[in-house]
């Protein structure tokens, strides 16, 4: 195999993975406050209309390192929500409400990029929520698609006009994809699971002598518990599980204290050997949240850590939101 071969295939590998290993979706810190990028039941799960945008640098300072970017919107189709219903006498049409609260939507946009390839993609999501008492059961499902760009002008190679680089070679490939994903929410707690990349597309890129690259079904486990300890204090200890189709674990676990509901800081061990500090700040309904992860692997030798900004904001808190038993 020629070494432009395993230069290519290293490119596609390193841009479908975090961490070097077989993960091909981006890598978050910040999941407590980015679940719905990893779980489409959560979309409208707590009755706001949120907007979110999230950029990611890994290991900085190391050359041509992973870069993300997102946007995402979700809300909850509320009760308020009114249609017209036409009547055979046009005078008897009326205004009923037309939903009871339990549809959530959602859609984001991101960008995910590794040395000289880029992942681009957009998603829809579609949630329903079922009241249970106190409690609230949500199912969702999300239908995607990526494009992956191999930028060749960064290419080099030992031997002008290698084919490689001929004939059929690739630079632009598409992938449709689905996820689904289902959560349980108390007041005080919630977990959820979820399945990414369903249909386990393929990625047809590259030239022919390179085998195609197919996009592995991503198992996600998600949860948090909120305890009081006093009229300004909560401690919220939480964890992400998640593992891929050919089996390739990995968790964080995170322990964060909240003061006033305005303020948070905390730690998140990740089993790849990388502790996480997490902070943020919330103003009315804004919410700014930044991460530090620093790695105890051989590679942070070589780099400063990871770092990662989020910005929240959450609409409807006044005018839109009700009481947990009536609340939508």
């Amino acid at each position: 195999m020629k070494r432009e071969i395993v230069y290519i295939t290293l490119l596609l590998t390193l841009s479908l993975t975090d961490n070097l290993m077989a993960q091909q979706l981006p890598i978050y810190s910040q999941y407590v406050h980015n679940g719905f990028m990893v779980n489409p039941a959560m979309a409208g799960h707590d009755g706001y209309t949120s907007f979110n945008t999230t950029a990611r640098q890994q290991w900085l300072g190391f050359g041509q390192a992973p870069r993300t970017y997102s946007a995402s919107w979700q809300t909850r189709v509320l009760r308020r929500s009114y249609k017209i219903i036409n009547r055979p006498v046009k005078s008897d049409n009326r205004l009923i409400p037309s939903t009871k609260g339990r549809v959530g939507l959602g859609a984001y946009l991101i960008n995910d990029v590794n040395a000289n390839v880029a992942r681009t993609g957009a998603s829809f999501t579609y949630a329903y929520h079922i009241f249970l008492n106190k409690q609230q059961l949500s199912f969702g499902l999300a239908a995607k698609a990526f494009q992956y760009r191999i930028n060749s002008d960064q290419l080099t190679f030992g031997e002008d006009g290698d084919p490689v680089m001929d004939g059929d070679f690739k630079t632009v490939a598409y992938s449709p994809d689905a996820d689904f994903g289902v959560l349980f929410r108390d007041p005080n707690y919630f977990v959820g699971f979820s399945i990414s990349n369903l249909l386990q597309t393929s990625v047809k890129i590259g030239g022919s002598e390179i085998a195609d690259f197919r996009t592995f079904r991503h198992y996600w486990l998600l949860g948090a518990y909120r305890f009081n300890l006093s009229d300004l204090l909560d401690l919220e200890p939480g964890a992400l599980l998640k593992t891929t189709e050919n089996w390739n674990p990995q968790g964080d676990f995170t322990v964060k204290l909240y003061f006033d509901d305005q303020f948070w800081g905390g730690l998140s061990y990740r089993t790849n050997k990388s502790m996480i500090l997490l902070l943020g700040v919330r103003v009315d309904g804004l919410f700014f949240g930044y991460s530090f992860d620093w790695s105890f692997s051989e590679i942070g030798h070589f780099n400063y850590g990871s770092h990662e900004v989020t910005i929240s904001v959450k609409i409807g808190d006044n005018a839109r939101r009700y009481k947990w038993l009536n609340r939508y």
